[in-house]
């Protein structure tokens, strides 16, 4: 099942980078592998994937400790400062920071075990209250300068959730708002690559958008079973 869903998503990012005059190269799929198991994620990895994201740390760290570095870990959940060191020990790269006092963690932890973390900014472009992220020009701006200052972190980009809405148009903003902001903090001398923005029901427009990464789970590994025990996986 994996395979066939990768023909068909890698067929689709084909498709909209072809129509966005983009090259399909430059789009990396990380694969949410969230409640699904060691098996699954070895089976996408023969199916060529690299990337695999985890928004749990308890999660993340048991698939830390039965893969080790076979792929490449994200963690792309809401990060708690007292969960900062198992994710420094296991991701690559954190796409979740949205606060000074979580850089200071994260710089501390990586100095501690002579690491550089790459990490991404954390967006609210949609308004909603129930997402994470910065919001105001001027806190990005200042998170952006502080990172800039440690030794053990790596700002590579931006990572934003779109609004839970139908509406295209609104979408499109908010991906539209990450890609112009990224844009406006490379103006002020800082070299930003990375648009982590775009999930199953959105990736195309994210790719539209500019998204470098796409966060995507059920168009890969199918629907998830809650009712299983992560800790058994």
């Amino acid at each position: 099942m994996i395979a066939e869903n990768l023909a068909i998503l890698r067929q689709k990012i084909e498709e909209t980078c072809k129509k966005a005059g983009r090259n399909s190269a430059d789009i990396r799929i990380i694969a949410v592998s969230k409640y699904f198991g060691v098996d699954s994620i070895l089976e996408a990895k023969k199916c060529g994937l690299t990337d695999f994201g985890e928004n749990r740390a308890q999660e993340l760290v048991l698939k830390f400790e039965r893969l080790q570095n076979e792929v490449i870990w994200h963690f792309i959940g809401t990060l708690q400062k007292n969960k900062v060191k198992y994710v420094v020990n296991s991701a690559e790269l954190i796409h979740s920071v949205d606060s000074v006092e979580l850089v200071e963690e994260i710089n501390k932890r990586a100095e501690k075990i002579e690491k550089v973390q790459k990490i991404l900014l954390e967006i609210k472009t949609s308004g909603e209250e129930t997402k994470s992220g910065l919001e105001t020009e001027i806190e990005i701006l200042n998170l952006v300068k502080k990172c800039s200052e440690l030794k053990n972190i790596k700002l590579t980009g931006l990572m934003t959730m779109a609004p839970l809405t139908d509406d295209v148009n609104i979408i499109r903003k908010s991906f539209r708002d990450l890609r112009n902001l990224k844009n406006k903090i490379n103006n002020k001398g800082y070299n930003l690559t990375e648009l982590s923005m775009g999930m199953t029901s959105d990736f195309e427009i994210a790719i539209e958008e500019g998204a470098t990464m796409i966060r995507i789970g059920s168009a890969i590994f199918g629907d998830r079973d809650y009712s299983k025990d992560w800790r058994q996986i």
